[in-house]
């Protein structure tokens, strides 16, 4: 897909590359993990380790209880999306007991993707509100599971409270090219976000 002209919100064209942080959000085991690995241009480096009985009282497995390992600081890789934008991708763990990391970790990040487990809907409900928040550009992706009942998007959009400019879309955090269409699909929403921030008034 060609997404040159990024220069449009506002920045020289000068031919150069920009290199832009893009944030990877959502709820315990939604997939943030695997979309940065499917997508990554390079050897994701992440921070998971074991689940353990300890953290048994902190860690709700509802819906995800053959998960054996968690994000504990973040997740990184990059992924050139074309000959004039890289994206740094940063994945943010999403146990209710590590989300004081977020403030900084969304410190100069130009959107934001929000993972939703449609058999989990309520665990997304906290990076939702944190982006509106922050004030984040941002956009939905529904990540199909195996035994994911498939729902229209606009019922996701009502469940959610997810205003009609933010879009919503499906993917598979396993596909890379799933994964890549909704990274293109928040460029172009950023895109559009300053558009109209830039229209005279």
């Amino acid at each position: 897909m060609d997404l040159n002209g990024f220069d449009r919100l506002g920045r020289p064209d000068d031919g150069e590359t920009r290199s832009v942080k893009v944030m990877i959000a959502g709820g315990f085991g939604t997939g943030k993990t695997t979309l940065v690995g499917s997508v990554s241009d390079i050897r994701p480096l992440t921070t998971e380790e074991t689940l353990t009985e300890a953290s048994a009282g902190d860690d709700r497995l509802v819906g995800v209880a053959d998960k054996t390992e968690t994000t504990v600081s973040l997740d990184f890789g990059k992924i050139r999306l074309n000959d004039s934008l890289m994206l740094y991708l940063f994945g943010t763990p999403g146990q209710e007991r590590f989300w004081f990391l977020w403030n900084g970790l969304f410190k100069g990040a130009l959107g934001a993707v929000v993972l939703v487990d449609t058999r989990r809907l309520s665990s997304s409900f906290r990076a939702i509100e944190e982006m509106e928040r922050q004030n984040v550009p941002f956009v939905v992706a529904l990540n199909v599971f195996p035994d994911s009942r498939h729902y229209p998007v606009e019922e996701i959009r009502d469940a959610l409270d997810i205003p009609p400019h933010i879009p919503v879309v499906a993917c598979d955090a396993r596909d890379r090219g799933s994964s890549r269409d909704v990274l293109v699909a928040l460029i172009r929403h950023v895109k559009d976000r300053f558009a109209v921030a830039l229209e005279p008034r």
